[in-house]
């Protein structure tokens, strides 16, 4: 792709335009050999069906469509650029972590355009499913074996219909010897359905093929600074109650001699912090780093300090902090559990 003329505006200025004017176009891409990478998948597999890929505003397969859209921001640097300074990270920007999600998206492509969800043996298998969009909550059991873990968030347990994007996705990873790897767990019989069901599939053209329009369901007729608001309003939609019990405890140093303030201790260690979360729990670092400036402004009000040589204190921190993330995780809530 030619550099745009607006990939040298200054973010300020980028976030006025509207993204449906930006000229975006997948060919001649560095996804476009990814997204033929996925094609090769597919056609080693016996799998003739191609899902067609365009440009959205996020991941996803519009109900009932057997299309996959891509993010906008993938597919030119300086949006990727913007996306990383407005959400600190850019989903799907390696080309491993890319595949891993297109793999998935291709799954839902091929239930739509295959009907795979009105097979008695699929509903069996998966769950009984329903036009429903996936749950934004869900309270996953991660040492389960009746799911593969593929996506973060063990997302195979979101939704029967991510139960079978997930198992389709380690199906298709060239390379990934899934009957080794799954030996043992009830999600190797849904690892062996998917096999027996694409192998029946191959050499099929798709029996569902709707007539759709990209542009009605792409969502890129919005400016950049409206996108941004809504995407960072969801992932700071729920925030922590304020432990302050918590907080004085962890920082219990009256103020001092070889005393810093607990705030200045955690801004100089905030992007550490956030990233050693992030590793452990998957959770997005947005939303971590609201977390940790909440955390911060409250440390502040309540004049909270440390010892400068506490050996303990970045063990503790990291651990209170995790905890609060997984609680969220798993209950939809930043809260202890009592």
């Amino acid at each position: 792709m030619e550099t745009a003329d607006w990939a040298s505006l200054s973010d300020q200025e980028l976030l006025e335009r509207r993204i449906s004017t930006l000229g975006l176009r997948l060919e001649g891409t560095t996804l476009e050999p990814l997204i033929r990478q996925l094609y090769d998948e597919l056609s080693a597999k016996g799998l003739t069906f191609h899902p067609p890929c365009h440009i959205g505003d996020e991941w996803f397969v519009p109900i009932g469509v057997p299309a996959i859209f891509i993010p906008f921001f993938l597919v030119q640097d300086r949006l990727r650029a913007l996306e990383r300074t407005m959400m600190l990270e850019v989903e799907g920007e390696t080309p491993e972590w890319f595949m891993k999600l297109i793999r998935h998206e291709a799954a839902h492509a091929y239930s739509y355009g295959f009907q795979l969800q009105r097979k008695k043996k699929w509903q069996q298998t998966f769950g009984q499913t329903s036009d429903e969009e996936t749950p934004s909550l869900y309270r996953p059991r991660p040492f389960s074996r009746s799911y593969v873990v593929h996506l973060d968030d063990w997302y195979a347990q979101a939704h029967p219909d991510e139960d079978f994007a997930e198992t389709f996705a380690i199906w298709l990873t060239p390379g990934l010897d899934w009957r080794e790897r799954y030996a043992g767990w009830k999600a190797l019989q849904k690892l062996e359905y998917v096999d027996e069901l694409m192998r029946s599939l191959a050499g099929q053209p798709q029996v569902h093929a709707p007539k759709y329009r990209a542009t009605d369901y792409n969502c890129l007729n919005v400016k950049l600074k409206t996108y941004y608001a809504r995407k960072r309003k969801f992932y700071e939609d729920l925030y922590p109650d304020f432990y302050d019990v918590d907080l004085k405890q962890l920082f219990a140093a009256p103020a001092g001699p070889g005393r810093i303030k607990a705030s200045s201790y955690l801004r100089q260690r905030r992007r550490r912090l956030m990233n050693s979360v992030c590793q452990w729990t998957n959770e997005r670092k947005y939303r971590v780093n609201k977390l940790l400036t909440r955390l911060i402004e409250r440390c502040d009000q309540l004049g909270l300090h440390v010892h400068n040589d506490d050996p303990q204190i970045n063990f503790r921190v990291s651990a209170f902090i995790t905890t609060l993330v997984m609680n969220y995780l798993f209950t939809g809530k930043f809260k202890r559990t009592k």
